[in-house]
């Protein structure tokens, strides 16, 4: 029906209909549905891609326009080459500012990565184009296989050194994916991707004044545009296409892609932030608000999204559906995950209406589903996130700080390493081991080459005078703080990252990695690199190809769990499947708090078993092996004391142990297998 308000100088229009949210199409007409209950007056603009020049401002008329609490309207024959956005007269007294639509499924501004500080995001109009999928399907890995890789979208192929076509965008990371097969990674967890502001906070370098920016983007803009400054070209619907075409490649090669989302806290922080969407459209239930209309932060970022709000939750839930459904995407890490489990005043809930709807929607059945189990206010919930279903896995930051910790050798940690190499039953009993994302590293706190390089962290190219980033690091620097020439502390550095990375591999649960530690890449000791677009945070392919012989032991290590069905369970070890010794075999000593272990891991359909010692001490150890299967031999897969290529022994090349004595060399560990007396399986 026509609209007889004759609200527009430009367009035909029609009542519309308030759902779906957001811009809709049907042939010649687009729908337009905003919810907000707050608002007195509504106005759509409509706007020119080329100049950004306001062509139309449509009232909406209560009457007319309007169900309950959603705004509509409906626009014939309206081009594809508009851009759109909302004027609110809200009853809060905030200013007046274009308002982007929350719906919004591509964002655009006009401008590459870096280059324009007057940031204004407006929806781009007409459907998606057509997108050829061809065959595509979700990769079908069981979950207890995954080898996660944690990577940043523009960081990957930044660097020049990485020859990338199209440096830093969905495309340049296709032209590396033969990086991630041959290092054997099958799923890529990727540092947020949805639109953001990389240039919000005006920030320079205390020391060389260049631009400092919110690189890592844990500062959302909108919820469903994919980021529109990780496309290679300006023209609308290229951010959403290579973004397609990114997941695409992804998945031909048999490689998950699960999204970083930041649904803790939005771009608009406190009261002194921006006003770019939900602030305008309804303040009080999209934030959590104290009784002044003071901003609760939980997140550490100004403010706090009211998750569990029903509008706010429908969002939550229609955008999740929309990267599964639209843009393929398999899972989603939820960042800082316990704000999502407050009530509307903040208060802790048992049963979060949130988690419980995504738990269970039936369009997310199959996504892979990680929480980040703590926020910045101290709720912190690792092993109790969603502990009724099997459908959560979580970050395991207590796995983190036991694998520091015992590695650098700290006495008194010695069960806590054992529980966590088993899977962390203590945490995660009767759920599963591979409820566990098993980390040392991430894109937040040291790398792993600074996690042996540095005793403290080293931030004051951040500009806030070193106070950011944790001071609890768990790091050992070997005896020097930073870069140094000393031959043995450098090969002790060595020796101690291939120990996590051994640690890691062996561990029950999904490993997750962090990029760039393949080879060894250093922030300089910074562990909070959030603000930097350089090489402090880029891939730097050049290094690759100087640390071959660190890549290689990490790269083996990853194909060696890959192949090994007992680094790959589905259930918590019992005692018929790992017997746990000390210096002798069967006397695991658990009175005695010095940082040594070992273990087997038994096999017994096949007599494959594997042997695992660690020895974090400053001296050595001489070890009795346990007797493998008869007629087996054990034979070296992992020594991290030795030098490359001796650190790790493929099966081409076996080394058989003959002696029921081995001593272990200070800060060092092993890992053997059981063979054939032939050194075949």
């Amino acid at each position: 029906m026509m609209n007889t308000n004759n609200q527009s100088r430009a367009f035909k229009t029609q009542k519309g209909a308030p759902y779906p949210f957001g811009v809709s199409y049907q042939p010649n007409l687009t729908n337009f549905s905003l919810v907000s209950p707050q608002a007195t007056k509504v106005s759509l603009c409509l706007f020119t891609t080329s100049h950004g020049t306001l062509v139309d401002e449509i009232v909406l008329s209560p009457e007319e326009n309007k169900t309950g609490d959603v705004w509509h309207i409906a626009i014939e024959n309206c081009q594809r080459d508009l851009l759109y956005a909302y004027l609110v007269t809200p009853k809060l007294q905030l200013k007046q500012e274009y308002l982007l639509d929350s719906y919004a499924k591509e964002v655009y501004t006009g401008y590459l990565w870096g280059t324009n500080p007057n940031y204004l995001p407006l929806g781009v109009t007409g459907p998606v184009q057509p997108f050829d999928w061809e065959d595509d399907k979700p990769p079908h890995i069981p979950v207890e296989q995954l080898i996660i890789y944690e990577m940043h979208v523009r960081g990957f192929t930044q660097h020049p050194s990485g020859r990338a076509s199209d440096p830093g965008t969905y495309l340049g990371l296709i032209e590396k994916i033969p990086h991630l097969t041959d290092l054997g990674i099958n799923a890529v967890e990727l540092l947020p991707v949805q639109e953001f502001n990389e240039m919000e906070f005006h920030q320079m370098h205390p020391h060389i004044k260049n631009q400092l920016y919110n690189y890592w983007g844990y500062s959302t803009v909108n919820f469903f545009a994919p980021m529109a400054r990780y496309a290679s070209s300006l023209q609308p619907g290229s951010a959403i296409s290579e973004f397609k075409a990114m997941v695409k490649a992804l998945h031909k090669q048999n490689i998950k892609v699960i999204l970083d989302i930041v649904f803790n806290h939005t771009a608009e922080g406190d009261k002194r932030g921006p006003l770019f969407s939900y602030k305008g459209f309804d303040n009080s239930d999209y934030y959590m608000l104290d009784k002044h209309g003071n901003y609760f932060n939980f997140s550490g970022c100004g403010n706090t999204f009211n998750a569990n709000h029903p509008i706010t939750q429908e969002l939550i839930i229609q955008s999740l559906r929309y990267w599964v459904t639209e843009m393929h995407v398999d899972g989603f890490r939820f960042d800082l995950a316990s704000a999502l489990t407050r009530g509307c005043k903040g208060e802790p809930l048992n049963s979060a209406p949130l988690i419980e709807a995504i738990t269970h929607d039936p369009i997310l059945r199959n996504t892979l589903l990680i929480s980040e189990p703590w926020d910045a206010a101290g709720l912190y919930q690792v092993g109790s996130f969603a502990p009724q279903t099997l459908r959560w896995h979580e970050w395991n930051g207590k796995y983190r700080d036991c694998v520091r910790k015992f590695i650098k050798g700290q006495p008194g940690v010695r069960g806590e390493f054992a529980m966590r190499l088993s899977g962390s039953e203590d945490l995660y009993s009767p759920r599963a081991p591979f409820t566990s994302i098993n980390f040392v590293t991430a894109h937040d706190g040291f790398t792993l080459n600074d996690l042996v390089s540095y005793n403290k962290k080293h931030n004051m190219d951040n500009g806030e005078h070193n106070h950011d980033g944790t001071n609890d690091n768990e790091s050992w620097n070997c005896g020097v703080e930073g870069k140094t020439s000393h031959e043995h502390i450098n090969l002790l550095r060595q020796r101690q990252m291939r120990n996590f990375h051994l640690a890691l591999m062996i561990s029950q649960g999904i490993p997750m990695l962090h990029m760039g530690d393949e080879y060894g890449h250093s922030k300089g000791g910074n562990n909070n690199t959030w603000c930097h677009d350089s090489s402090l945070n880029w891939f730097l392919w050049d290094k690759l190809s100087d640390n071959r012989s660190f890549y290689r032991f990490y790269r083996a290590m990853i194909h060696f769990r890959k192949k090994n069905h007992l680094l790959q369970r589905t259930s918590f070890l019992t005692a018929n499947d790992v017997d746990w010794h000390g210096s002798e075999p069967f006397k695991a000593d658990w009175d005695h708090q010095h940082p040594f272990i070992a273990y087997t891991l038994k096999d017994p359909s096949q007599h494959r078993d594997l042997y695992a010692a660690f020895n974090a001490q400053n001296n050595s150890v001489r070890v009795t092996l346990p007797k493998p299967s008869e007629p087996r031999q054990w034979r070296f897969v992992v020594n991290t004391a030795n030098l490359p290529p001796s650190d790790y022994y493929d099966e081409g090349n076996p080394c058989i142990i003959d002696k029921p004595d081995y001593v272990l060399e200070p800060h060092s560990a092993i890992l053997l297998e059981a063979v054939d007396c032939d050194g075949g399986k």
